[in-house]
């Protein structure tokens, strides 16, 4: 596949007080390239305690391949490509949660923890279209995950 009709991709994730920074690094790492660097903001939570928010956008065509090939790797991605109408926003944006556990684990898995973001490329940018492109990458990363 020369190209990816997605114009880039935003994963982020959540360390709370009680989480180690370092794993919840890891597991956001699971889906990025090597060496990818992540942005790192500190904010608060209701209570006072301390919120680490670690994110990372991808932009670059074969980073974004590498991240849509991980999430094409999920045991449910049947079922993600199935629910594509409901994932799709009117913003050609595409959103899926994933699992944080799993991704330190070295899986990926839907869930909780990591919120995935993308921009679907799409023209006429219409939600229909970008749909459509989002189903047919995901279709053919799935199938090159399978050989």
């Amino acid at each position: 596949m020369a190209s990816v009709p997605f114009h880039y991709v935003d994963l982020r994730a959540f360390c709370y007080a009680t989480e180690d920074e370092k794993r919840v690094e890891d597991a956001l790492r699971h889906y990025l390239p090597e060496e990818f660097e992540l942005e790192r903001a500190e904010s608060k939570g209701h209570h006072g305690d301390r919120i680490v928010v670690l994110s990372a956008r991808v932009e670059n065509a074969d980073d974004v391949r590498h991240v849509l090939s991980r999430l094409a790797e999920a045991p449910e991605v049947d079922r993600l490509v199935d629910e594509l109408d409901d994932r799709v926003t009117e913003n050609c944006e595409f959103f899926v949660h994933l699992d944080k556990q799993a991704a330190f684990t070295g899986e990926t898995a839907l869930g909780d923890g990591i919120t995935f973001r993308a921009k679907v490329e799409a023209y006429p940018a219409k939600r229909e279209k970008a749909v459509v492109n989002a189903e047919e990458t995901l279709a053919l990363l799935a199938d090159d995950d399978e050989e």
